[in-house]
């Protein structure tokens, strides 16, 4: 049998062929693993070998069984309290500790460097979107993960050859066994079946091994592999569109040419042969003033703006910002629109401690919107511009707004409903409450056709109006007003409201809410948020219905966690679509071929089991900007909110002083302004409530607040009162007339 273990492939995976400088050395030793609240910590053997950190429950069990592996690269390490260290990865915690304080200090360097230079080995590897040829390093890399992945296979090709030979051998034993039934011979045959059943075994543990293996190597390089492919299918479609161009171009030089060879002086300058051809050139390109933009293809496929008689607009290395062209041109030119680059991060996070509790004991059972709150709890955010991050994935209504089916647009809907959620999972801080009568647009008619626009319409209750109009075919509005709840161990928000969508093409007009918000361990532990709740969505034009279900986070539950699912029907109630996921994580829909009565489920109700077509995707979450853990986990959208933006309203969100500030790490200053802030508008509301009881004693008509861009309607699909878009905004923006706007800032 030992024999048969020293010839299993290793279930740890092998060293990558990398200098000596970026080897790493293995590191054993036993730690305590924290299991669950019913077993507490564990002790287990963990080994840290080639940038992963596996861990057995005895120094045995490593020949054939590994509990878990943490891919280091990829994976957050934070020290605690005495003996004690975190590591987060995939969305999960592994809470470790060790004996004494030398040996978490031991423990702490092995992983921070072993993190290191697997974090460098991934650079190494990573496309950084240079459009030159790949560097050598990169490509023997690449050959050296492929080839590891080789040896895999051929690991699990072995193990596979070995679970068939002992597995017949384990059938021969077992038929003899039935043969001798009886015999003397009995406990030998016994005997021999128990061996071979061991050998059996610890080929199929070293095979899952191997297999496992394969897989964490396979999953580490394929969202390079993938950034990689989308790279290279950008780069062929913006070398299409510039050959494109060019012809276009070149027939319209070609067509003015013959319409008036003579306007052109370097072609008379040929004619007569004076002059040589760097002056031909020169005066050919004098001449053509009609058309302001020239594009030209290099070698390497990089493209060049060139602009005749002003400078040229580069980036480093000659490389312009992003272009659009626009198709209705019909001058005959080629109009070429520099894109702006969005900011890619933002300062870092600045370590300040705050006694919580303090702040917090007298606010059990409160309005969490009526609580002074210093900026150490906020997110340099709005609300405002929280309820823009709903568009992160606008991308699925522009899918949905091209789709025929109805019921395939629902299931596109109710993925983009539950992808707005997806921003949350590491956001537990609390964005500004915004000013009434703030505002903030959105404006991404370049990069992805549509521009928002909203507005603080009401301070108690905070209530935000929201207007999204979208140039592929489709417009959004919603209203939510927020009602939160400080419960001692926990913060619930529940956002009140309807978001309607509605698409231009077939006039389909969706509503549907959003679900109950909670942060945990808001006094001791570390926070964490959670989704949970019901949201049904209507197509109020054919009647389809959409109802998810956001499972609540429980220790005890088997389920995976921030589960979502749900049942898309038709108008007749007939299921005609599943849809299963999570809400941080992606979106499937399977379709219904056919369904029946399954046996009873709790509560003695039948279960409905549906019989479906295999999965399609229909979201997944973008992956988090690198440094995320210290820029407040913001997405790459997030990042882009608060960017200083021209020509924006007074009232602007991005104009907020304390949030500003707070952006920029200066906390202190940030708090001054944060309380000077409210308690203008604490003023400014005992104003309003004086002229108010002035009116109403004067005998005239009381008119409350109103808001700007936004007007009170009754919603003529639900009968709800809510604030529409009144317009004017964007036609005040292009003449930068803001004098309505109040001074709140």
């Amino acid at each position: 049998m030992n024999e048969l273990v020293r010839s299993l492939p290793s279930p740890t995976l092998p060293g990558l062929h990398l200098p000596t400088c970026l080897l790493l050395d293995t590191h054993k030793g036993w730690l305590f693993k924290w299991t669950n609240y019913l077993k507490g910590y564990q002790r287990r053997w963990f080994v840290l070998s080639n940038g992963l950190l596996s861990y057995y429950r005895t120094q045995a069990e490593m020949a054939h069984t590994c509990r878990g592996t943490i891919p280091l690269a990829t994976a957050h390490i934070e020290v605690g309290d005495t003996c004690h260290l975190v590591l987060t990865s995939g969305g999960r915690h592994y809470h470790l500790k060790a004996t004494s304080e030398a040996e978490c200090q031991l423990w702490v360097t092995a992983l921070q460097q072993a993190k290191a230079n697997a974090t460098l080995l991934m650079h190494h590897s990573d496309d950084s979107g240079d459009e030159g040829p790949v560097p050598q390093e990169d490509r023997a890399l690449t050959q050296g993960v492929l080839k590891t992945l080789a040896g895999k296979l051929e690991d699990l090709s072995t193990c596979n050859e070995l679970i068939g030979k002992h597995g017949a051998a384990l059938q021969r034993s077992l038929s003899e066994l039935e043969e001798l039934r009886g015999s003397a011979d009995n406990t030998d045959k016994v005997k021999a079946v128990n061996e071979r059943a061991t050998l059996f075994r610890i080929t199929s543990n070293a095979m899952i091994n191997a297999c496992r293996d394969f897989l964490d190597v396979a999953e580490s390089h394929s969202r390079r592999w993938q950034k990689a492919l989308q790279h290279e299918r950008e780069q062929r479609h913006h070398l299409e569109e510039t050959i494109e161009q060019l012809a276009k171009q070149h027939n319209s030089l070609e067509r003015a040419w013959r319409e008036n060879p003579a306007s052109y002086t370097g072609v008379e300058c040929s004619r007569e042969g004076d002059a040589s051809d760097e002056n031909d050139e020169a005066e050919f390109f004098d001449a053509m003033e009609e058309s302001p933009a020239f594009i030209t293809v290099t070698a390497r496929g990089e493209i060049q703006h060139k602009r005749s008689g002003s400078n040229q607009s580069m980036m480093s290395g000659g490389v312009p910002t992003d272009w659009t062209h626009n198709e209705n041109d019909t001058s005959g030119t080629n109009h070429i629109q520099l894109r702006r680059t969005r900011r890619s991060r933002i300062p870092d996070k600045p370590n300040y401690s705050l006694n919580l509790w303090s702040i917090m004991k007298n606010c059990i059972g409160k309005d969490l919107s009526k609580i002074p709150m210093p900026v150490n709890f906020n997110e340099p955010l709005s609300m405002l511009q929280r309820l823009s991050e709903d568009l992160e994935y606008s991308e699925l209504l522009d899918r949905a707004a091209r789709c025929d089916s109805p019921l395939e647009q629902m299931c596109l809907v109710a993925a983009f409903s539950v992808s707005s959620y997806s921003t949350t999972v590491r956001r537990t801080a609390k964005p500004f409450n915004p000013l009434l009568g703030e505002t903030y647009e959105l404006d991404r008619l370049e990069e992805y056709g549509y521009r928002s626009i909203s507005e603080q319409v009401s301070h108690h209750p905070p209530a935000a109006a929201h207007h999204v109009t979208s140039q592929r075919g489709w417009t959004l509005r919603q209203h939510i007003a927020i009602d939160s709840k400080f419960r001692g161990k926990y913060i619930s928000v529940m956002p009140l409201g309807n978001i309607h969508l509605q698409f231009h093409s077939n006039g389909n007009h969706y509503v549907w809410s959003k679900v109950t918000s909670t942060v945990h361990n808001i006094i001791v532990g570390k926070l964490w948020i959670d989704q949970s709740g019901d949201i049904e969505i209507v197509n109020n034009t054919t009647k389809d219905t959409c109802r998810l279900k956001f499972s609540p986070y429980s220790y005890f539950s088997r389920e995976v966690p921030r589960k979502v699912t749900g049942v898309v029907e038709d108008r007749e109630g007939t299921a005609r679509y599943i849809l299963s996921g999570t809400w941080d994580d992606k979106m499937e829909s399977s379709r219904i071929v056919d369904s029946s009565q399954g046996c009873g489920g709790s509560e003695g109700k039948q279960k409905t089991v549906y019989q479906t077509l295999q999965s399609k995707l229909l979201w997944k979450k973008y992956p988090l900007p690198d440094n995320a853990e210290n820029m407040h986990f913001f997405s790459s959208l997030a990042l882009t909110l608060n960017e200083p933006e021209e020509g924006v309203a007074p009232t602007d969100s991005r104009l907020r002083p304390d949030q500003r500030l707070m952006e920029a790490g200066l906390w202190d200053e940030a708090n001054a302004q944060k309380q000077r802030l409210e308690e203008q508008q604490r003023l400014d509301r005992k104003r309003r409530e004086a002229q108010a009881h002035q009116a109403l004693e004067e005998g005239q008509d009381i008119e409350g607040y109103q808001p700007l861009w936004f007007e009170k309607r009754t919603d003529e699909t639900t009968g709800e009162n809510t604030y529409i878009y009144r317009g004017g905004y964007w036609e005040a923006k292009e003449r930068q007339d803001w004098s309505q706007c109040p001074d709140i800032f």
